[in-house]
């Protein structure tokens, strides 16, 4: 049986840890990295020089997803309604541009995609949203201590007050795109 080609996701909406424990719930979704991207300082960044806020970079995931099963579409609403998108440069009590809300697209069509989700989204939101849409440049994998953290840490105190409810969201409002 010949193997769908996959395709790529990548945004931004506060704590990584965050939106990587959701989008590894995502029926279709074969992979999910934690990352940085839309910075402007030289080399690849590390964790402590991306929350000092001063390399511009945003914390991000990258998704590798199979759009016979899910769309890019579905993925952005998701996305859109797993964090704040009306929220500049925060989620909770993560502030910075590390934590924007961003979506980074990979092609002319995912950007217009992104623009029309966006939209059609915001009459859900009492504010603007804010989220940025930018084209990727380039994806930095973070380090291996980053990857897969609420699986590997869901005990402790972050994972259960922050991450645990947005799961819980994820749960009422796309149960239908969930992994049984």
């Amino acid at each position: 049986m010949k193997k769908n080609r996959l395709e790529l996701l990548t945004v931004g909406g506060g704590c990584f840890w965050c939106t990587e424990a959701i989008f590894q719930q995502i029926k279709g979704v074969e992979k999910v990295v934690s990352g940085y991207s839309g910075g402007n300082a030289p080399g690849k960044p590390t964790y402590r020089e991306v929350c000092s806020g001063l390399t511009g970079h945003a914390e991000v995931i990258q998704v590798s997803y199979d759009p016979s099963i899910i769309s890019y579409e579905d993925l952005l609403v998701i996305f859109m309604t797993s964090h704040d998108p009306t929220s500049l440069n925060k989620q909770g009590a993560d502030a910075g541009t590390e934590y924007r809300s961003v979506i980074f697209y990979h092609d002319d069509k995912q950007k217009e995609i992104a623009e029309i989700v966006t939209k059609e989204v915001s009459s859900f939101y009492e504010n603007t949203i804010v989220t940025e849409i930018s084209p990727l440049i380039i994806f930095y994998e973070a380090e291996s201590n980053h990857q897969n953290f609420y699986n590997k840490n869901s005990n402790q105190g972050y994972c259960k007050v922050v991450i645990n409810p947005k799961l819980a969201k994820l749960r009422r409002l796309h149960a239908d795109k969930l992994i049984a």
